[in-house]
C-alpha cells in the first residue's frame, strides 16, 4: 500500500484536546486519515476492531498509561508505535523502546517533526521492497571502500566505511556509540564519543552529496545513531 493508493490511517491517543487537534490538522494536511482517542483504556479494543497503520501514543494518560498500552498492543499487534512523552530522562526513552515502541518524540515538539517521523516510520514498515529500483539502492562496495547511490560514487575513509556498514546492515536499529566503537578499529585503541560523532558528521556530509533529500543517518538523543533506509545491497 502506498499513500497514493489509499491514505494511511493514524490513531492519535492523546488526552489533551488542543494537542490532539494540532496533530490532526497537520497530519490531515499531509494526506493522512486520523482518528483520536482520549481514553487509553479503549486503545486495545479499537486496534482489534479497526485497522490503523500507525499509532501516536501519549505516555501520560489517565486510567491507563502509554507503556501499559504499548505492552498490551505488542501481545497481538506489530503496528508501528511512536511514543509521545513529556518525560525527557533517558531511562524513560529507553523503556519506551524496550517495551515495543518503534520511535519516540518529546514534548514540546514541532508538529512538522511529528509528521516527518510518521512518514519515515510508514516508509520503513509498509513500502514494498519490490518497488525499489536497483539504481536507487545504496550499493556498498566492500573491496573499494565506496558507496554508490543513483549512479553517484562516494569514496570513504576506512573509519567512515566501517561505520556506514555497521549502521546500514542493521536498518532501523539504534547503535550506541560504544557499539559503533567496536566496529571502528581492529587494534582496540581508545576512542571517545567525540571521535564517533566527528566521523558521523563527516559521513553525513558525504552522504548529502548523494541525495540531500534523504536522511540516511538519524541521531537518537542520548542513545546513538540509526540507519533510516533499507534500500541497500553489497557488491
Amino acid at each position: 500500500m502506498t499513500i497514493s493508493e489509499s491514505p494511511y490511517s493514524i490513531l492519535i491517543v492523546e488526552d489533551e484536546p488542543k494537542l490532539a487537534q494540532l496533530l490532526i490538522d497537520y497530519l490531515q494536511s499531509s494526506g493522512y486519515q486520523t482518528y483520536w482517542l482520549a481514553d487509553g483504556a479503549k486503545v486495545s479494543q479499537y486496534v482489534k476492531q479497526q485497522h490503523y497503520d500507525l499509532i501516536l501514543l501519549d505516555l501520560m494518560l489517565p486510567v491507563k498509561d502509554g507503556i501499559t498500552i504499548c505492552k498490551e498492543l505488542r501481545q497481538f499487534s506489530d503496528i508501528p508505535i511512536i511514543m509521545v512523552t513529556a518525560k525527557t530522562e533517558e531511562v524513560d526513552r529507553l523503556l519506551g523502546l524496550e517495551i515495543g515502541a518503534d520511535d519516540y518524540i518529546c514534548k514540546p515538539y514541532s508538529p512538522r517533526e511529528v509528521v516527518a517521523r510518521v512518514k519515515t516510520l510508514l516508509r520503513r514498515f509498509y513500502r514494498p521492497q519490490d518497488i525499489i529500483q536497483s539504481d536507487k539502492l545504496v550499493i556498498i562496495d566492500e573491496q573499494a571502500y565506496q558507496i554508490q547511490y543513483n549512479n553517484k560514487i562516494l569514496d570513504l575513509t576506512t573509519a567512515e566505511f566501517r561505520l556506514l556498514k555497521a549502521l546500514a546492515t542493521q536498518p532501523g536499529k539504534i547503535l550506541t556509540r560504544d557499539q559503533l566503537m567496536d566496529h571502528l578499529y581492529d587494534d582496540y585503541r581508545i576512542v571517545t564519543d567525540r571521535t564517533i560523532d566527528s566521523h558521523i558528521k563527516n559521513l553525513r556530509r558525504k552522504l548529502e552529496q548523494l541525495n540531500d533529500q534523504i536522511e540516511f543517518i538519524r541521531s537518537i538523543y542520548g542513545q546513538g545513531y540509526r540507519w533510516e533506509t533499507q534500500a541497500y545491497r553489497f557488491r
